[in-house]
């Protein structure tokens, strides 16, 4: 760890500012969020919707991932980056929650991908060099977005740069080595990235949403370990599996056992 970094235990809750005691949040059904073993298996079962019903899948991972972040944070009146947005799923949870929602992308279609415009609070633009000031944010979120890019801790870095001493970074990415690590690929890419993507191509005619090497790249639990362990910029609140209940959130600290069953892992950091 680079010097004068200070840790907070894996899996721990951020202390926050002074004066600040974590809410928990509520999700749309009334109940609190918590990290319990049905909330992970609700997520398992959205997840086959995916394609066929990607409105059911994406409205309930945006509701539960505001929960999610609201537990380190509160969001009423907080300015929300979100860094690689996608189609609005996102915003609308945000917003919900009373947040002031931005976003930054640089795909437009996926910006379009629900049938209708780029909001007016949303910016054209890479990750790698986000179009913010210094601290300018409360909070900066990405979801599934890290492995997307060629840089991922270059990405990991602006986002930390452009939200507030005390503010929360909340990023978290498919594993690599996860069972979806090659997303439609998968569970190929476990031969090789670039093997899976040329089977993909024999067997479907066309090349794969995600190319390896293109706009899919490996990003694995120990490399995020290291990267924040390096960085003197922020304090690690946790290094977590995103979906796990939490008594089984260790897993993501055991090597080789944490590459495979934390299918996606979250980061989360408070810039000083």
């Amino acid at each position: 760890m680079a010097s004068g970094a200070r840790r907070v235990p894996v899996g721990a809750r951020a202390s926050g500012p002074i004066g600040y005691r974590p809410r928990v949040p509520t999700t749309s059904r009334g109940a609190a969020w918590a990290p319990t073993l049905g909330r992970s298996v609700r997520l398992l079962r959205d997840f086959r919707y995916e394609q066929p019903d990607p409105d059911r899948f994406y409205r309930a991972l945006a509701e539960d991932s505001v929960g999610q972040v609201g537990t380190y944070t509160d969001l009423d009146g907080a300015t929300v980056l979100d860094v690689g947005a996608g189609p609005g799923y996102f915003a609308d949870a945000f917003a919900a929650a009373g947040a002031r929602y931005c976003a930054v992308d640089a795909d437009v279609g996926e910006l379009s991908g629900k049938g209708r415009s780029p909001g007016r609070n949303t910016v054209l633009g890479s990750g790698l060099d986000l179009p913010f000031a210094d601290g300018a944010l409360d909070v900066a979120y990405s979801s599934n977005v890290l492995e997307h890019v060629p840089d991922p801790w270059r990405m990991c870095a602006e986002m930390v740069r452009v939200t507030r001493p005390g503010g929360l970074v909340f990023v978290s990415y498919t594993v690599w080595f996860g069972p979806w690590g090659g997303h439609e690929t998968a569970p190929w890419h476990y031969l090789g990235g670039a093997r899976a993507r040329r089977r993909y191509v024999r067997r479907t005619g066309h090349e794969p949403k995600n190319r390896y090497g293109e706009s899919l790249f490996p990003v694995t639990v120990a490399a995020a370990r290291r990267w924040a362990a390096a960085q003197d910029t922020a304090d690690v609140v946790a290094v977590l599996p995103r979906y796990h209940p939490a008594w089984a959130r260790w897993v993501s600290a055991v090597p080789v056992l944490g590459e495979v069953a934390t299918w996606n892992l979250a980061v989360i950091l408070r810039p000083r």
